[in-house]
């Protein structure tokens, strides 16, 4: 049963809002207590929510198109009355005082909110393991890091404890985390989906996001979040078209072999038995040169050093808790202290100047080969996922965004899901179109999953 059926169902009270919701809690205390991929559960409010969804449906009133539907939400999205701690010291007793715009669109197609899912600290990492809360397991792949920095949304997905979960994603962290745990993520286009209520990590790279097990979990909530909104200026005007009625052999997919040259042999593997698969189908296979791969990881961390410690100087204690650097974690730390660097005066045209010039050059590029193809398929993570605990060194765990950060340096639409496993780990696939082709990437999710 797909997601949608499931909401067809709860409208036909065939399944009711509230058992939906009870099945999930079960679930939630039998393992998140293992997993950690919930922070925080609100138990009481995602019941009086679920009973009022079900009482206006038996008195024949019309409900909203994720009625019933359970949803996670990744803890640095403003949820009113939940804690919005962007798993960090920092904001531990903080709680929402609103509804982020998403919320606010979820809540008024009557989605069921249970809970604020793990993370890394103010979404600085690639593995969920700089919470504050602790690290989160990895459902599909136990002892392994479920990726990052989304990694309680995955994890909350893959282990059938929400319908649904949000992410936000500024160089791949909804689609890594996907990728790892054997699930769908989706980054949409730029401007999309609303940022506002969102905690900024680097706020020209950040989107809202989604995760879901099915392509129509990720379609029905894109449909629900996506869409201008006057509070955030960077919102594309004008409804979201999200319909594509593509088939495989009507689509040109596009393959950039020096996206392959810096993934793993076994991830290499995968990806190609996959690509057999759909060229089998009638895709059309295209082989296409990105040659700026070595500019994309400095050129975005650059960026994002400098964005985030713009963002984090409102956390002083005065108003927020506690100061950040007081109490944050030791990558939180390394990045304000570099971005603090990198924005003297002295040297913002030496660096942060020419990452700009470099985001430019990377955008066009990318834009440039994707002008004669439908969607860039190739692997999502160049790399399997380490154990909990595995000590890395930082470049080694910027290594892991190597391949994702090229969406949102560009702009464009990319998404993550499932291709096999590698000895029971499973591996992603990575679709990515031009800007405002997030269509065409559903479209494509649609078709490839239907060959599984």
């Amino acid at each position: 049963m797909d997601i949608v059926e499931k909401v067809e169902m709860v409208k036909n009270h065939d399944v009711t809002a509230l058992e939906n919701l009870e099945g999930f809690l079960k679930t939630v205390e039998a393992r998140n207590e293992d997993i950690n991929a919930f922070i925080e559960i609100n138990t009481d409010e995602a019941i009086r929510r679920a009973e009022e969804i079900d009482s206006r449906i038996k008195r024949g009133e019309k409900t909203g198109r994720l009625a019933g539907l359970v949803i996670g939400v990744k803890s640095n999205i403003n949820v009113q009355d939940f804690t919005v701690s962007a798993a960090s010291k920092t904001l531990e007793n903080y709680r929402g005082s609103y509804d982020a715009t998403v919320i606010k669109r979820m809540k008024q197609e009557d989605a069921v909110i249970i809970g604020m899912t793990n993370m890394d600290e103010f979404a600085a990492g690639s593995s969920t393991e700089t919470s504050f809360f602790g690290p989160t397991d990895n459902p599909a792949a136990p002892g392994r890091i479920p990726g990052g920095s989304s990694g309680g949304s995955a994890a909350a997905v893959a282990a059938e404890m929400c319908d649904i979960a949000l992410g936000s994603d500024t160089g791949g962290s909804i689609r890594n985390p996907a990728s790892h745990c054997g699930v769908m993520g989706f980054k949409p286009t730029y401007g999309l989906v609303s940022r506002q209520g969102l905690l900024d990590l680097a706020m020209s790279l950040d989107q809202i996001g989604p995760l879901a097990a099915d392509v129509s979990g990720i379609k029905l909530a894109l449909e629900v979040i996506s869409g201008h909104d006057p509070a955030d200026p960077t919102t594309i005007d004008g409804a979201a078209d999200l319909e594509a009625d593509l088939k495989l052999d009507e689509m040109k997919f596009g393959v950039v072999k020096e996206f392959f040259e810096v993934t793993d042999d076994s991830i290499d593997r995968i990806i190609q038995d996959k690509l057999g698969v759909i060229a089998d189908e009638g895709a059309e296979i295209v082989e296409l040169e990105f040659s700026h791969i070595d500019l994309c990881l400095p050129t975005y961390y650059l960026i994002n050093y400098v964005e985030f410690f713009s963002a984090t100087r409102k956390y002083d204690g005065r108003k927020y808790g506690h100061r950040i650097e007081d109490v944050c974690g030791p990558e939180v730390l390394r990045r304000i202290h570099m971005g603090s660097y990198i924005s003297q005066k002295e040297l913002s045209g030496r660096y942060y100047k020419r990452a700009l010039q470099a985001r430019s050059l990377i955008r066009r590029e990318i834009q440039r080969i994707l002008r004669d193809v439908d969607v860039i398929l190739g692997p999502t993570v160049p790399k399997l996922p380490h154990s909990l605990g595995e000590e890395l060194e930082p470049m080694e765990m910027y290594a892991y965004d190597v391949l994702t950060v090229i969406a949102n340096l560009a702009g464009i639409p990319a998404a993550s899901m499932m291709a096999g496993t590698v000895k029971g780990v499973p591996v992603g696939l990575q679709l990515q179109a031009k800007p405002g082709d997030d269509a065409r990437i559903l479209a494509a999710m649609r078709e490839i999953a239907e060959l599984n």
